[in-house]
């Protein structure tokens, strides 16, 4: 399965830029909606999204794809 990293990814963020971000902040500056961040926070939801939400993503956290997303086996 697919699992996305957002929460990693904005508690890096935080971190590094010490200051908090929001999901409303990461969805001003990329375009994608908090509902589809939301959900792709949530591992039981099993979230699809475009790549141009990738891009976005990508850019905003100036990270790569893999660092976004990751593919973990699912449990036997």
């Amino acid at each position: 399965m697919i699992l996305f990293r957002i929460k990693e990814l904005i508690a890096e963020k935080e971190k590094r830029e010490n200051r908090k971000v929001t999901q409303q902040e990461i969805s001003q500056h990329t375009g994608v909606n908090r509902t589809s961040l939301s959900k792709m926070q949530n591992p039981d939801m099993k979230h699809s999204t475009t790549t141009s939400a990738i891009d976005s993503l990508c850019r905003y956290f100036d990270c790569k794809i893999e660092d976004i997303m990751v593919y973990v086996k699912d449990p036997e």
